[in-house]
């Protein structure tokens, strides 16, 4: 039993970082394109551009809903401190989500489409903004007392570093929105989104740079492990493998490829997920509470472990079937099919 309540926490810390994971890459880029949408510069465009996710943008959304379940289930301490704090940002993110669903459905039996325009652009970029809030407000740490029950302030999770993170988020999702589309696009629609993957990938950078700077000297916790051996290595090499992805990325942009650009960015994803984790774990509320004091029962993680584990392939499965269908490229023609 001890084995059991040692493993399982890491066990599960591992589902609920591949389900983030998950969500960030196949939502993100949906989040992304809904923030382009906001400078189209005509109708049939930013119809070419929903259409782009018509098929696929709810499915994208499972893996949070299925993330936020897990973390009931095996850290409900977590579950219960991180929410409490980080209420304003998850309402934002709740908001937006609410706005752009409801303006995505509504804007193609409408007339006049200006402010269902406008809602889903403004509903992904609020998701967005109340994502990179949460990230940011779980990083900068979140005060609790011994039980590890919330006992900070409504607005402890608003602070500089946070803002940046926020921003550096919502840039990389305009990144991957960016590189899907130049996947998913043709003609002068397609130019128009190497163009806005170029921008994306330098401002991207730049707010990488200010994160890896600012990680170490706003948040103590992480500072003290980052620089202990041998994660301080690893953290070196971290920043150095993003600007070499980076180069690539744009390299492939100025080549004009199509597929590689998109390829380049999840890979940047990954490597972000990986200076995550560096930062974070063993913690699950940052910077005192850990993923064994706040795991569940260890007989509660177990049986939920064979229902998640069986509901991934389905959810793999149908994730990769709907992509296959509808892996072509979306033309005028296309829209409204």
């Amino acid at each position: 039993m001890e084995t059991l309540s040692y493993l399982l926490p890491q066990v599960w810390f591992g589902i609920l970082a591949l389900f983030l994971f998950l969500y960030v890459m196949l939502d993100g880029f949906d989040l992304g394109v809904g923030i382009l949408s906001l400078t189209s510069s005509s109708e049939e465009r930013r119809s070419i551009l929903m259409t782009s996710l018509s098929n696929i943008w709810d499915a994208n959304e499972t893996w949070l809903v299925l993330m936020g379940g897990s973390l009931f289930g095996a850290f409900p301490l977590a579950y219960a401190t991180i929410l409490n704090a980080l209420y304003v940002p998850i309402f934002i993110m709740i908001f937006g989500f609410i706005f752009r669903a409801v303006a995505f459905e509504f804007r193609e039996q409408a007339n006049r489409k200006f402010f269902w325009n406008l809602s889903f652009g403004v509903g992904s970029f609020l998701a967005a903004l109340g994502q990179g809030f949460s990230l940011g407000g779980v990083l900068e740490g979140i005060q609790v007392d011994a039980a590890g029950h919330f006992i900070g302030t409504t607005w402890d999770w608003f602070s500089l570093p946070s803002v940046v993170v926020a921003l550096t988020l919502i840039q990389g999702y305009v990144l991957i929105g960016s590189t899907y589309l130049i996947w998913k696009t043709e003609g002068d629609l397609q130019k128009t989104h190497y163009r806005t993957a170029k921008i994306a990938s330098i401002t991207t950078l730049i707010g990488a740079i200010l994160i890896t700077i600012v990680t170490p000297i706003f948040y103590e916790s992480a500072r003290d492990r980052l620089f202990s051996e041998p994660l301080v290595y690893l953290f070196a090499l971290i920043p150095i493998l993003g600007v070499v992805l980076i180069g690539l990325l744009l390299r492939s942009i100025d080549r004009e490829e199509e597929r590689t650009p998109f390829v380049w960015t999840i890979l940047i994803f990954v490597l972000t997920f990986i200076g995550l984790a560096m930062v974070v774990f063993p913690y699950i509320i940052p910077p005192s509470i850990t993923i064994y004091q706040a795991a569940a029962d260890p007989s509660s993680m177990v049986v939920m472990i064979i229902f998640v584990g069986a509901l991934i392939p389905v959810m793999l499965f149908y994730n990769i079937y709907q992509y296959v269908v509808f892996r072509g490229k979306v033309t005028e023609g296309s829209y409204g099919e």
